[in-house]
């Protein structure tokens, strides 16, 4: 993956209004002016608007995660143009500054602290990797920047949020893998499997992952087989024998890989070339579903894919918003929105819902009211899903309860949300596609 300096990430392009994705920043503006640049020439940041509401985003359109993070990446320019055909927040369009945060914490960091320090934000969205936000977030919460993350499931978020690091500057519209690992331990009891092992990328993600499923699996009195030597890989690691190797060592019925898209690729190609993996039931989390990653692994000496059969869960989406959203998608981009487009979604209406209900377009207000217009203010808060409704109500001092397209997003002290779980599988046409649900217990 390449990588770019500090100093580099710190002046990445803006460009005005739109949905290109790739290694730059875009920026977003009320009067749709454009000015574009490469990283080594860029231009100047054409977004002027001091007054009216200025978000951010952090996500991965390069790197490990980017065939995730594209998409993700869109729906929040989508929100800012939905908001801004309504009249904006507090009476002035809403600008947006998207920066790509390379699946890589040190990039991340960097990207957090332009969108703090010289483009001031208020709010941003991000970023997706648990190692990316962590690198962020504390960088968010020292400039009152309010981060919601529509994809960092890590529980140590909720850890130090319990501690009061975060000073309220953090939330999720993902709920922490502390619910997925028992989810996925249902599942793995439901399938009859009782003696599993794991490989996880060595970062927040995956070692909170593994915490959490282990537990969960003996728990339901299922046998970790590797407890005591885990497999943990390197995120930058780019060969894989040695882990794909002890990662099926023990004879388990079945292997919990935690990983990213590319090296979660390239591991389990090393297992199936070197024999390790038949046999065996491959169980995957959210971080490997992406349309893409069955071709990266390939096809096996039969024709079909090597990943063919595998299970896993993802964060699903069952919210109210969900249908209309799925609308607009079709609308504007001819398509279905992809995984943890509906959790991008909420987060980027979170912040805007929230500002109109502060009147003020800060951190700090909007910090203050996000549980309040997720979770409804008492009785007389209305349900809305459709985020204009929604503003709409607020500039008439109403009060609501957003429920989301990912779910209700009704967000604890913690800045948790409770999700359900789907399951999917790959078929051996190498399709994608949701088989069950799960709830953890």
């Amino acid at each position: 993956m390449q990588r770019i300096s500090t100093a580099l990430a710190l002046s990445v392009a803006t460009i005005a209004t739109g949905f290109l994705l790739g290694a730059c920043e875009n920026a977003t503006t009320p009067n749709n002016t454009a000015t574009t640049g490469s990283t080594a020439a860029p231009a100047a940041n054409t977004n002027t608007t001091t007054d009216g509401l200025k978000i951010g985003s952090l996500l991965p359109t390069t790197g490990d995660l980017a065939s995730i993070g594209q998409q993700m990446a869109t729906a929040v320019p989508l929100l800012v143009e939905t908001v801004n055909a309504c009249g904006g927040v507090n009476g002035k369009p809403v600008s947006l500054i998207a920066i790509d945060d390379q699946t890589d914490p040190k990039a991340g960091a960097a990207g957090m602290t332009k969108l703090a320090t010289v483009d001031k934000v208020a709010g941003v969205v991000g970023s997706f990797a648990s190692s990316v936000s962590t690198a962020a977030v504390s960088i968010a919460a020292q400039n009152k920047v309010m981060l919601i993350s529509p994809g960092s499931t890590s529980p140590v978020f909720t850890e130090k949020a319990q501690k009061g690091d975060f000073q309220g500057f953090w939330a999720r519209t993902v709920p922490p893998d502390s619910y997925q690992g028992p989810a996925l331990a249902e599942l793995a009891k439901k399938r009859g499997y009782k003696r599993v092992s794991t490989v996880v990328i060595n970062n927040d993600y995956g070692v909170g992952f593994e915490k959490a499923f282990v537990q969960g699996f003996e728990k339901l009195g299922g046998t970790v087989v590797n407890k005591d030597k885990p497999v943990r890989y390197d995120p930058k690691a780019t060969t894989f024998e040695t882990e794909a190797t002890a990662a099926f060592a023990g004879k388990p019925d079945a292997v919990l890989g935690v990983f990213y898209v590319e090296t979660g690729s390239l591991l389990l190609k090393s297992a199936y070339q070197q024999g390790v993996s038949k046999g065996v039931q491959v169980m995957l989390t959210d971080g490997m579903k992406s349309d893409e990653f069955p071709a990266q692994v390939g096809k096996g000496n039969d024709g079909k894919y090597i990943v063919s059969g595998v299970i896993g869960t993802v964060p699903g989406s069952d919210g109210k918003a969900l249908d209309a959203l799925k609308k607009l998608w079709k609308e504007k981009k001819n398509s279905s929105p992809g995984e943890f487009v509906p959790q991008a979604w909420d987060a980027a209406a979170l912040l805007v819902l929230a500002a109109q209900a502060a009147k003020e377009n800060t951190g700090v207000g909007i910090a203050g009211k996000v549980r309040e217009v997720a979770n409804g203010a008492g009785a007389d808060s209305t349900e809305v899903t459709d985020v204009c409704e929604g503003l709409k109500l607020l500039k008439a001092d109403k009060k609501i309860n957003y429920q989301g397209a990912s779910g209700n997003v009704d967000v604890d002290a913690n800045g948790d949300v409770i999700g359900v779980y789907d399951v999917w599988t790959v078929g051996d046409d190498g399709k994608l596609k949701v088989i069950d649900k799960v709830n953890p217990k």
